[in-house]
């Protein structure tokens, strides 16, 4: 028997199951085994969706003293902060007991941080997002969030 045919006896016999109301047999319904699933992918997919996430975003970034993008300095590299909305950034003068304070600040979107500003600077710096919030996160100048060129990792660091 050829495959058109065996093709057409299996569609023939489905259709007279379906027009009987008949159970489909179990063979045909089984589920595949489950498949493991791989904690470190899954977290590189999820640091993968937060970084899409940023850069389509667009954030406030407050101002220093000076009226330049306020950064820090932490484990040896400069961060700017960025926060999502107004909430994230009270919650952050709050945690430095400076709630009472006006706190200026800019609006960007966070690819604009990690594609113009970071690779205008003369100092490797990266963005904290959030920063004294449960969904804190901090984007490192890597390859992958920042151009390589400038990334830490990237071909001029090499």
């Amino acid at each position: 028997m050829g495959f058109d045919e065996e093709w057409s006896r299996l569609r023939a016999e489905a259709a007279e199951r379906a027009a009987s109301g008949a159970a489909i047999p179990s063979a045909v319904v089984m589920a595949p085994a489950p498949v493991e699933a791989d904690p470190l992918e899954e977290a590189r997919e999820a640091a993968r969706e937060r970084l899409a996430d940023f850069r389509g975003r667009v954030v406030l970034v407050p101002l220093d003293e000076a009226g330049g993008l306020w950064t820090t300095q932490l484990g040896g590299l400069d961060w700017i902060y960025a926060f999502c909305d107004e909430d994230a950034l009270a919650r952050f003068a709050e945690a430095r007991g400076e709630a009472e304070q006006e706190w200026t600040y800019r609006r960007g979107l966070g690819a604009r941080l990690l594609d113009e500003v970071v690779p205008a600077l003369d100092f490797p710096c990266g963005v904290a997002l959030n920063a004294a919030g449960p969904d804190g996160v901090v984007f490192p100048p890597v390859r992958g969030i920042v151009p390589d060129a400038v990334a830490l990792d990237g071909e001029v660091a090499a």
